[in-house]
């Protein structure tokens, strides 16, 4: 096998993935991603022991154990282009042999959860609860960079939504991805919500909001919250979740998104303490997340 140029696999002095600076053994096979910096140690805080950190750019890892289960908090910063730089590096952590820089013969499959914020499309889905995505639809365009194939019922899916939203090739590609079942089955249930999460590729124009600049569809947040396929709809948006179904089914890593729900664009409501609910949904996660084999 032909080994990785230096230029494609950039590992620095210290033997360590060029934008995440971690090495291979201060990984672990869980790993929780959050958006912002400053919420790792937020998660952190509730392991029993750290054994790692490491901070380059955006990009901050702890890595410790809740009892006898090791995980990894990683942030991302925003945005699916990020999402692209931590997964192939993740990936490339547990998955090439740093060494001879060659795929290894035997494939690893992580677990990665997301932990972030997001908001309702829903008038059914309130501000402060909590959603599990069953799939993501990204509006972002990072996926059409990679082979990804959709199946007969997604393109199914996307071509109603593209004649509903009126969102065509004009102004995006999108595809959608599945969560891992295995990891949603236990995001289910009392105290969840679930549906389809829209991935934006920006806060403001892409997620409808106006403030000095017209947008180009300033009906979209109407066509979301009424998109309807099957029993499918769409239940919030953000800004990586799209990325990280994507990637990850491409990687073969088992993915979930769990949202706190901090605003609701349909009631035009948002939290009160964002904050606490953050917290909230970092407990009930890691509660579930560390019990897991």
């Amino acid at each position: 096998m032909q080994p990785i140029a230096e230029s494609e696999l950039i590992i620095n002095s210290r033997g360590a993935i060029y934008h995440l600076d971690l090495r291979p053994e201060e990984l672990a096979e869980t790993i929780i991603t959050v958006g912002d910096p400053f919420r790792v140690k937020e998660v952190s805080k509730h392991f029993d022991r750290i054994e790692y950190r490491a901070e380059h750019r955006e990009f901050v890892t702890h890595t410790g154990y809740i009892g006898n289960k090791r995980l990894s908090v990683v942030s991302t910063g925003i945005g699916p282009d990020n999402i692209d730089i931590v997964f192939n590096e993740l990936d490339a952590l547990v998955n090439i042999d740093f060494a001879t820089r060659t795929i290894k013969p035997q494939l690893t499959a992580l677990n990665i959860v997301r932990m972030g914020t997001s908001g309702s499309l829903q008038r059914h889905i309130p501000v402060d609860t909590f959603v599990a995505s069953t799939h993501a639809l990204g509006l972002d365009n990072l996926l059409n960079y990679y082979r990804l194939e959709q199946n007969p019922e997604e393109n199914q899916l996307l071509q109603s939504f593209i004649t509903h939203t009126g969102l065509n090739s004009n102004t995006t590609n999108p595809y959608i991805s599945a969560a891992a079942p295995s990891l949603l089955k236990h995001f289910a249930g009392e105290g969840w919500y679930s549906g389809i999460t829209v991935t934006c590729p920006g806060f403001y124009g892409p997620q409808g909001r106006v403030l000095r600049l017209g947008i180009r569809n300033p009906s979209l947040i109407d066509r979301l919250t009424e998109f309807r396929f099957g029993n499918h709809f769409i239940s919030n948006f953000e800004m990586e979740t799209s990325a990280i179904y994507g990637l990850g089914r491409l990687l073969g890593h088992h993915c979930l998104s769990l949202s706190a729900i901090v605003a609701n664009r349909v009631d035009k409501q948002f939290s009160q303490d964002g904050g606490a609910l953050v917290e909230r949904l970092i407990v009930n996660g890691l509660g579930i997340l560390s019990n897991l084999p």
